[in-house]
């Protein structure tokens, strides 16, 4: 059973000015894959709140991190250089094939910066804000996610 943390990525929805609606939508589809949510959390697209998330949910033992916001290209999106400062390694291959699948559905896919990478004993995957986007991008690196969370939780594996 694959361990996960969820962080959703919004200024507004950390105030409580609208409901979150990315964080559930990847609890819904996490349990549907059999996995265990262990903790949720709301920060603000502040560099230092998205990092400290991700270190703390990395140590209550989350194997995989999944985050929604902050990965377009406005202003305050930042969930990148969030978790490429204090990543080990970036795994530049769910961030392509979630761009290339993505593209299938909205043009707007190519502004996405959506990637993946091993921070502490976690795979973090950064997601888009849109629920149905995160659900979806989630979906389409679903089959490397269990391999890639044992290798980062240094579990030894036979491939």
């Amino acid at each position: 059973m694959i361990t996960t943390g969820i962080i959703t990525i919004s200024d507004r929805a950390s105030q409580g000015v609208y409901e979150d609606l990315g964080g559930p939508a990847l609890r819904a589809a996490s349990e549907g894959y059999g996995w265990q949510v262990q903790a949720e959390v709301i920060v603000p697209d502040d560099l230092a709140a998205i990092q400290q998330a991700i270190e703390s949910l990395s140590a209550q033992g989350c194997g995989l991190i999944l985050t929604t916001g902050g990965t377009g290209i406005a202003e305050r999106d930042v969930t990148p250089e969030a978790i490429r400062g204090i990543m080990r390694l970036e795994i530049p291959g769910f961030g392509e094939l979630m761009r290339m699948r993505s593209l299938e559905l909205t043009p707007n896919a190519i502004l996405s910066r959506c990637l993946a990478a091993i921070v502490q004993r976690s795979l973090v995957i950064a997601l888009p804000g849109k629920p149905q986007g995160a659900v979806d991008c989630l979906s389409f690196v679903l089959g490397a996610i269990p391999h890639s969370v044992k290798l980062a939780q240094r579990v030894p594996t036979s491939c």
